[in-house]
């Protein structure tokens, strides 16, 4: 949660831990009163889970339920952890399908096999129904409680059965329309249907329905819904039969997710999945020291190639001066077109079809960034250390900022193509790469041009 959620300035936190620290459960009920849910969940974020529990506990049940449903999945295991199993049920069961199959994702197996028996029979139908769809799927976060009307039905008719369905439905305001067997047919916002004439047929004030597969990844459905500003984006199955809806709230949920995973992954760490105060150190730990030991193991890459062109640098010291102004360029160039290419694939922009135009556009942004860095490093080395050395620096910032721009720009895209998240191929791998490879590149200019 940002800063949003923090408390009001007279609701100190001081208070609010005293009163934890002293189990004055009055003192803490009467202090967390004038809060929003929004400003509990920022509290909860910041107590650690024994404190959670506690002040969770002193909520009134409506007011916890509210607040339950705005913690992430990580935090609601943590509560339940602390919760006895008659309250952890109620709690459970007044969730909507969708949010109770992440939470069951964090939960032990014997947990949520629990938890599923004692739902009621309609509750535990819909929620094995989301369950049965792939991990990462869109099937795994839609809602299957929604409101469809039949393209046959009138205007009059499509109301009446919204008006008594209100209480079931996840939202209302953008419809489905279905033919026989579910199919879907189109959609209808609740606007256009108040607006005609009650004899009109649903089938005459639909529009062409935009849609996703159950199957698709959630982050792609998500992207689309928001992209078409749809208010509930129709999920459908292989035989385009009608099976949930994603709501536009859901879908900026799962980008937020995404994308704190991308820039984690992009900066060389596994994404915490939960609000950093709430982390304990040994998961801070596990979601950096793997990516620190593979990148310390690429960069034996570059060890290796100084050990190869020692006698060159032993021959020309002055060489050695500029090591960490190339690599350092040429790892920035590189990471620049990840960074580029990764958000253009995540937006949709591009795709793995893209690889050659990429390339082919990278290469040119990298010799033109090249030739601007290399020119401009040429004319200040070669007034202090000579023409030849400036030759060597210019010529090797040309050909790196090509090489390492074409190289960051198509990774992203090779990585989608074999499934795998271009965060993980972008900036940390292609930096080890792109030092390892500048500096073979560094060194054989400076043989050619000084004949050393």
């Amino acid at each position: 949660m940002d800063g949003m959620n923090a408390p009001p300035a007279d609701i100190s936190l001081k208070s609010i831990l005293r009163a934890l620290e002293d189990t004055d459960l009055p003192g803490l009920t009467a202090a967390l009163e004038p809060l929003s849910a929004a400003h509990v969940v920022g509290l909860l974020e910041r107590l650690d889970r024994r404190q959670r529990a506690v002040l969770f506990r002193v909520l009134p049940k409506d007011r916890a339920l509210e607040v339950f449903e705005l913690l992430d999945p990580p935090l609601q295991s943590d509560i339940v952890d602390g919760l006895q199993d008659d309250a952890v049920a109620a709690l459970f069961a007044d969730l909507e399908p969708d949010d109770r199959v992440e939470l069951l994702d964090e939960l032990p197996a014997t947990v949520a096999a629990r938890l599923l028996r004692g739902l009621p029979e309609r509750e535990r139908a819909l929620t094995a129904g989301i369950l049965g769809y792939p991990q990462g799927s869109i099937g795994r976060r839609m809602s299957p409680e929604f409101v469809s009307v039949h393209s046959s039905m009138t205007a009059a008719e499509a109301l009446d059965r919204v008006s008594r369905r209100l209480d079931d439905a996840e939202t209302i305001y953008t419809l489905p329309v279905v033919e026989d067997e579910r199919v879907l047919a189109g959609v209808v916002s609740l606007r256009r249907l108040l607006a005609a004439e009650p004899e009109t047929p649903v089938a005459e004030v639909m529009a062409e329905p935009q849609w996703a597969r159950a199957t698709e990844a959630a982050e792609s459905a998500a992207r689309r819904c928001a992209g078409l500003k749809m208010l509930a984006l129709p999920v459908v199955d292989n035989e385009t039969r009608l099976v949930g809806i994603l709501t536009v709230d859901d879908a900026l949920s799962i980008i937020e997710t995404a994308e704190s995973e991308d820039q984690a992954r992009l900066s060389g760490t596994e994404p915490l999945r939960r609000p950093y105060l709430t982390a304990p150190v040994a998961g801070l730990v596990r979601s950096r020291v793997v990516w620190l030991l593979v990148l310390a193991i690429g960069a034996t890459l570059t060890v290796q190639v100084l050990e190869v062109f020692e006698a060159t640098l032993a021959e020309v010291v002055t060489l050695a001066l500029f090591v960490p102004l190339l690599i350092g360029t040429g790892g920035n160039t590189g990471n620049q077109a990840a960074t580029t290419v990764t958000r253009a694939l995540a937006l949709g922009d591009i795709g793995p079809g893209d690889l050659g135009r990429v390339l082919f556009r990278e290469m040119r942004v990298g010799l033109a960034l090249g030739l601007l860095l290399g020119g401009l490093a040429y004319a200040v080395t070669a007034l202090i250390y000579g023409h030849q050395i400036g030759m060597v620096i210019g010529l090797t910032l040309v050909s790196l900022c090509t090489m390492a721009a074409t190289v960051g720009g198509v990774m992203p895209l090779i990585a989608r193509a074999i499934r795998v998240d271009p965060a993980v191929f972008s900036n940390p791998f292609i930096s080890t790469f792109v030092d390892a490879t500048g500096l073979l590149i560094y060194f054989t200019i400076a043989k050619l041009v000084l004949g050393i």
